[in-house]
């Protein structure tokens, strides 16, 4: 068994085999388990881990309100890959547009700024992920 991490997302989808198609054919991720008779996949990739969960209305589900598109209002997820490039590609070749573009961005952590390559796509459910290529640390300039 592989080791979960403390904290791990559960996205509620609509349809868990088109939201498998963008995470694991598009972005990468391998499902390390799935329950299909609950509509249930646990995704891994390089340790960021998310859970997704088709929406059941029978099930007695955890939704504390109507779930309307887009889904995950307020929130974006961002998942450290080795570099952006070929993800930007796949996602290319799938006919996915990017909702916000590529490019380097330097954040201040303190008395550092620390950079990442990184654009943001929607998945099939309107959930913003935002796929980051780690750049290094700097001094905050001045």
């Amino acid at each position: 068994m592989f080791e979960r991490n403390r904290l791990v997302p559960e996205l509620m989808v609509t349809s868990l085999d088109s939201s498998l198609v963008f995470w694991v054919s598009h972005l990468g991720f391998k499902i390390a388990y799935q329950r299909p008779e609950d509509g249930f996949a646990y995704l891994d990739l390089n340790g960021a881990q998310v859970m997704l969960e088709q929406v059941d209305p029978d099930a007695g589900q955890w939704l504390t309100a109507p779930l309307t598109q887009p889904f995950g209002r307020g929130i974006n997820l961002q998942i450290d890959v080795e570099a952006v490039a070929p993800i930007i590609r796949k996602l290319d070749q799938a006919g996915c547009s990017l909702y916000r573009e590529c490019q380097d961005t330097w954040y201040r952590a303190d008395h550092l700024e620390v950079g990442q390559r990184e654009f943001i796509v929607k998945d099939p459910d309107g959930y913003l992920v935002r796929l980051v290529e780690r750049l290094g640390e700097r001094p905050v300039c001045s």
